[in-house]
């Protein structure tokens, strides 16, 4: 039975390792994923500083497809940036797991701290009950020695006086020839 629960605790706990990791996997590819974005939107970024500073008109003045190409690019860089809000909302409610499964743990270890408390504490008491019988039961076993002890005294005394009311008597008897069976 011991072996059973040895053995169901040992697979909860691999099974419990093995989300973990699986979670800790997960998170580290969305962070790599957000850290992507937000080097993509860098770069998108840069290009529309450099459409800011183009300027392919007349007297060096923007033109109207300079413009429409600067908002582009902003507009581009909006999206991305939704995009990353997005992403990011996915990384904090995997962090919010991580955190509510080391609750959970901690939780559960609590439990059983608390239960091995318990266990101990009936154990101790059984413990101490247990002494106090022993102690009973070796006073009362000193008790039925000295009563073994005093019949045994007390049976040796009675058998001795037998023996010599017995020798006494058969002292006193007449010493004929005719002999008693």
């Amino acid at each position: 039975m011991i072996r059973k629960a040895i053995l169901f605790t040992l697979l909860i706990a691999s099974f419990i390792n093995v989300t973990f990791a699986q979670d800790t996997t997960a998170y580290n590819l969305q962070r790599n994923k957000i850290n992507t974005m937000l080097a993509e939107r860098s770069a998108r970024f840069g290009q529309y500083e450099e459409s800011l500073n183009a300027r392919t008109g007349i007297f060096g003045f923007q033109t109207k497809r300079d413009i429409k190409n600067s908002n582009e690019i902003l507009r581009q860089v909006v999206i991305h940036d939704n995009n990353i809000f997005t992403e990011l909302k996915v990384l904090l409610d995997y962090k919010d797991l991580q955190f509510q499964q080391v609750k959970s743990n901690v939780d559960h270890s609590q439990m059983r701290i608390d239960s091995y408390k318990k266990t101990i504490r009936d154990l101790q008491v059984k413990n101490d009950e247990l002494l106090s019988y022993n102690q009973k039961t070796g006073k009362s076993s000193d008790y039925l020695q000295l009563l073994l002890a005093l019949f045994v005294i007390s049976t040796a005394i009675c058998i001795f006086i037998i023996y010599r009311k017995n020798k006494v008597i058969k002292s006193k008897e007449p010493q004929s020839g005719i002999k008693v069976l």
